[in-house]
This record gives C-alpha cells, sequence and structure tokens, in this order.
C-alpha cells in the first residue's frame, strides 16, 4: 500500500483550492485527501465545508455514506468483504464468520496491529460470481474457504 502523510492543514488547503471552482467538488476533494493521508481527518471537515458553502454535517455524511471513503485510518490491507443478498445467499455470512474469527476482529474494525481492516461493502458487482471480496482494490470472485484463507495470509504478512 501506498505510505501516507501526516496530517497536514496546508496539503490540505491545496488539495481543497485546486477542486474549489468546480462543479461537484466534493468528492474530487475527498477522493485527493484521503488518497494524501489515508482517510479524512477529522480537521478537514470544517476547511472543505467552508469552501464548498456546505455544513460540516452534509461533508461528514457523504464521508460515511461511502464504503469507499473512511474517517479513521484503514490498515496496511483493506479486506472488503461483499454483504449483500447474492453473496449472503452463496454462503458470504459464514465466510465473514470466518474471516472475523481468523483476525480476531469484527466487520468493520481494524487489528490493533494495523495490520488488516476488515470491511463490509454492499455489492461489488460480481453477483454472477457470488460470494466475492476485494483486497487492496484486487477483487477476487468464488470466493471460498481456501481462497479466504489466502487472503487472510495475504493480509497478515
Amino acid at each position: 500500500m501506498k505510505e501516507r502523510r501526516a496530517w497536514n492543514s496546508d496539503t490540505a488547503a491545496a488539495m481543497i483550492s485546486a477542486h474549489a471552482g468546480e462543479a461537484g467538488a466534493l468528492l474530487p476533494i475527498l477522493h485527493d485527501v484521503q488518497e494524501a493521508f489515508g482517510y479524512i481527518p477529522e480537521p478537514a471537515t470544517p476547511m472543505i465545508a467552508q469552501a464548498l458553502n456546505l455544513s460540516r454535517a452534509e461533508v461528514h455524511g457523504v464521508v460515511t455514506f461511502y464504503h469507499d471513503l473512511r474517517a479513521e485510518p484503514a490498515g496496511r490491507h483493506v479486506l472488503k468483504l461483499c454483504c449483500a443478498e447474492a453473496c449472503q445467499s452463496c454462503g458470504g455470512d459464514a465466510l465473514a464468520a470466518r474471516a472475523e474469527d481468523r483476525l480476531g476482529i469484527k466487520l468493520g474494525e481494524t487489528s490493533s496491529d494495523g495490520r488488516v481492516t476488515l470491511k463490509p461493502v454492499y455489492c461489488l458487482g460480481l453477483c454472477s460470481v457470488s460470494p466475492s471480496a476485494m483486497i487492496d482494490g484486487r477483487i477476487v470472485g468464488r470466493l471460498d474457504e481456501k481462497k479466504l484463507d489466502a487472503l487472510i495470509a495475504e493480509a497478515n504478512r
């Protein structure tokens, strides 16, 4: 995974001003901030809100709505498990329970060593090859116990 910078308000301000005049600037700004820092740090929210004439609640609402945005740092590896109906119907719930057991964390948590974040997502668009997962941006279809254990081993390296 890419090395992340420590929070810096000047860096964030430059990213915000680079998009502030654009229509629909909120998502590009949020993506740039997350790319730089690994997440959307809390001090960025009022800066973004002020620049775009939005409330802090509106900015926070967007951050928490999209599963690819995060308000807290993620682990070095992010393992996303699809929890939508198609994946559930093909054994996704049992695989999620197995991942929680193997990693010692619940869906939505990051391991205490910061190595892996286990994240539930609601549809990766792979319903025809469900259940599915994604690790660090790489999609895995037809997930089974063997594939899941390999992904967990990869995340724990």
